[in-house]
């Protein structure tokens, strides 16, 4: 939500054309995916051994098996979805998850919700425009 509010007042206010905003948050995201992704891979086999993994072992395992079973829908989900946006690459990353695949997934889901931002900021500033300015 607060990324669409800054997306929107950065147009509306004509800091930035729409196309520099998709951009801006095709690359943000996709970083930010990626990032994430590897922090799962480097902390994994530590990660599995730890006391916390312990504590939630079968929250964990239900988890991966959702990862391994529907990875690639995950990754979509995910995008779109903000209160697990951050934790699905991890996710990904911690199951061993294939790198190329993960790589080559997230950038489609990121050029899919990078342009439906686009879109959303358009339909505001197209719906609370009230006349030529």
């Amino acid at each position: 939500m607060f990324l669409l509010l800054v997306a929107t007042g950065i147009y509306t206010s004509a800091l930035a054309p729409i196309e520099t905003i998709i951009i801006l948050a095709l690359f943000g995201a996709f970083l930010g995916d990626q990032a994430g992704f590897y922090l799962g891979r480097l902390l994994g086999p530590r990660f599995h051994h730890s006391r916390v993994a312990g504590r939630y072992q079968k929250s964990l395992d239900n988890a991966e098996l959702m990862v391994r079973k529907h990875g690639s829908a995950v990754i979509f989900i995910g995008r779109f979805l903000p209160a697990i946006r951050s934790v699905i690459p991890a996710m990904l990353g911690l199951s061993g998850f294939d790198r190329i695949r993960y790589l080559l997934l997230d950038a489609v889901a990121c050029l899919l919700w990078s342009a439906a931002l686009g879109t959303i900021v358009l339909g505001l500033d197209m719906g609370f425009s009230f006349g030529p300015t």
